[in-house]
């Protein structure tokens, strides 16, 4: 507590960090560090992916209408 306070933070955020340090020892089962970043990354791709996605869907969809034989003048003979 005395460490917290004169860290200006809570007690709290201490219990947190001695935490996750446990964790990284590997006296403690959980999310590491180093996996935690990892996962954070591969979610932050992985959106990344998706609006690539849905822009490349997007861009099909009009091209494909824009040259649709359904508005083609041809097809009306």
């Amino acid at each position: 507590a005395s460490i917290a306070h004169d860290l200006q933070i809570s007690d709290q955020t201490i219990y947190a960090w001695r935490r996750q340090d446990r964790i990284d020892r590997g006296e403690i089962p959980g999310l590491s560090t180093a996996e935690s970043a990892e996962l954070r990354a591969a979610r932050k791709r992985i959106a990344e992916l998706e609006l690539q996605l849905a822009v490349t869907t997007k861009a099909v969809e009009v091209l494909k209408a824009e040259t649709s034989p359904k508005g083609d003048a041809r097809q009306s003979s």
